[in-house]
């Protein structure tokens, strides 16, 4: 049976670098797990792998979008089951790692079989957004899909938006193509996730926010400026930085607000993942990169003889 290692944890806990020295000892690749680092031309905002560590470790989803390209949990679980089918033809490990929570979940367990929207779609619902706001739009999921608005996020304006797209597309209601049930893997999965204790983890956050601006966030955010009502930079940090070259804020300002906002993500992602019993948690603060290999390898090596 082959594995698929998944390696989840907050924003800033320390994912890249143990995995870059776990596919090391593993002799496998890393598939990335981040939504946003898929995208080219924003490496910095996005934290993504450094030159040196892609050429340590071989990557998949890095830097291979263009920012107009749409991309969906959807496509991404098409995707990287396709490209797990050739690598596990060569090797009986592979690394999934990254933060993005829907990216995970669409590979571990599968997503619900929900149509692309198509680009008429699409556009029509963003003009109605930038013109109405989300509240026109709350009413009109209330009717068309009451079931739904009933756990929607209210305050998420892009899930409200794209359940009125399935709605209007195909004249059924977004709740109806919704199972959450599991599907079957042809590979073994096993999770682990990496966290740390909070005021480190957001100390380190802090910190890296600042080595990010040191190392040039906001030029890049510049070079990104007149693409800024793409969905790939609605994202923290970019959104910020904007509000400076608009003139809105002022720089220093911008650079706490990404810190807060970051760490409400990170918040975010821990309650996702706390839902998730399959995980086996790694405490970074206590236990050196060699204790977590060993640890890892310990429990791919229980789920060996399990089976």
């Amino acid at each position: 049976m082959k594995n698929l290692l998944v390696l989840i944890g907050p924003t800033g806990v320390g994912k890249t670098a143990l995995s870059l020295q776990l596919a090391e000892f593993l002799h496998c690749p890393i598939i990335n797990a981040d939504s946003r680092q898929i995208y080219k031309g924003i490496k910095i905002g996005t934290a993504a792998p450094t030159v040196e560590e892609l050429t340590r470790v071989k990557h998949y989803f890095v830097h291979t979008l263009e920012l107009d390209e749409y991309y969906s949990a959807a496509e991404y679980e098409k995707d990287v089951l396709s490209l797990l089918s050739e690598l596990f033809q060569k090797y009986d490990t592979v690394i999934l790692s990254g933060g993005s929570m829907m990216y995970i979940d669409a590979v571990t367990k599968g997503i619900d079989d929900i149509p692309t929207v198509d680009e008429e779609t699409r556009e029509m619902m963003k003009q109605r957004f930038e013109a109405e706001g989300v509240e026109p739009l709350l009413k009109e999921l209330k009717l068309l899909d009451p079931q739904y608005y009933e756990i929607v996020d209210k305050r998420n304006h892009k899930r409200v938006v794209h359940a009125l797209e399935i709605c209007y597309m195909t004249g059924r209601s977004y709740t109806s193509f919704r199972t959450n049930a599991s599907k079957e893997r042809p590979f073994r999965i096993v999770k682990f996730g990496l966290n740390r204790d909070r005021e480190n983890l957001f100390m380190r956050i802090n910190e890296r926010v600042e080595k990010m601006m040191r190392d040039g966030f906001f030029n890049e955010a510049k070079m990104v400026y007149p693409l800024r009502h793409l969905n790939s930079l609605n994202t923290v940090g970019y959104k910020e930085l904007f509000r400076v070259i608009d003139g809105e804020w002022e720089l220093p300002m911008a650079v706490e607000r990404i810190k807060k906002n970051t760490r409400v993500y990170a918040k975010k992602q821990l309650t996702w993942y706390k839902h998730d019993a399959d995980v086996h948690w790694l405490d970074a603060d206590r236990m050196t990169v060699h204790d977590m290999i060993q640890q890892i390898e310990s429990e791919l090596m229980k789920e060996e003889s399990a089976c």
